[in-house]
């Protein structure tokens, strides 16, 4: 399948976090089947936004937790739409001919590419004498279980739209939090990540993604994958 890398300074980052690094021993992150050496990075929240690919193709970038306990941004990447994040695929909303349709991914993986949690957006919407109409996005949500009934749970969610009718610009936003009770953490206090899309369909300009997600707890190794088709 072929990439075309286009540069980081296509896409707008703001990277916060809040790192206390500690050593533990043989201890690994939530939805990992296997134990091994790994480092604790403490809480971590980061941000990120991507343009709107031109049609029949999908944007991502990814984001991982480096050696250091930083952030590490990888390149922004448009490769064709249906080929990117295995949650959106196959989700349609039976949108009415000739409307529009974006579809956004929020995901969470841990240091073995296991995903943890994910929140799954699809906005669709007309357009006529410069104005969106009949627009509204629907929100989804996904999470790793472990055997016994336990692993990663949802917590709350929630989508809204601000405007639906003859409006000159939409801001579209979906939630999601999870918490984790299981083999790493049977008290369920320690781990909690919780998303945030948000999607601006604008009559004159196009339409832009955003996406923050708070980490409670994190290690070397998790990455955070965001990107809109």
């Amino acid at each position: 399948m072929g990439k075309r890398i286009v540069s980081v300074l296509a896409a707008t980052i703001a990277l916060v976090g809040v790192f206390g690094g500690s050593a533990v021993a043989a201890q690994t992150a939530p939805g990992t089947g296997e134990a091994q050496t790994a480092k604790s990075c403490g809480s971590v929240e980061l941000s990120g936004s991507l343009p709107a690919p031109p049609a029949g193709m999908a944007v991502q970038q990814q984001v991982t937790i480096g050696d250091d306990c930083k952030p590490e941004l990888g390149p922004v990447r448009y490769v064709p739409a249906g080929s990117a994040a295995t949650g959106v695929r196959g989700v349609r909303t039976g949108a009415a001919a000739g409307a529009r349709e974006l579809r956004t991914w929020n995901e969470m993986f841990d240091c073995c590419n296991i995903r943890m949690t994910g929140l799954y957006t699809t906005s669709t919407w007309d357009t006529a004498s410069g104005r969106v109409d009949n627009a509204v996005t629907q929100g989804r949500q996904e999470w790793n279980r472990e055997p016994w009934n336990a692993g990663w749970s949802l917590l709350s969610s929630s989508t809204k739209d601000d405007c639906a009718t003859q409006c000159a610009v939409v801001n579209s936003e979906a939630h999601a939090s999870f918490t984790y009770a299981g083999i790493f953490d049977p008290s369920g206090t320690v781990y909690a990540n919780t998303h945030h899309s948000y999607v601006q369909i604008d009559a004159g300009s196009g339409v832009s993604c955003h996406f923050d997600v708070e980490l409670k707890h994190t290690f070397i190794g998790w990455n955070w994958r965001r990107g809109c088709e």
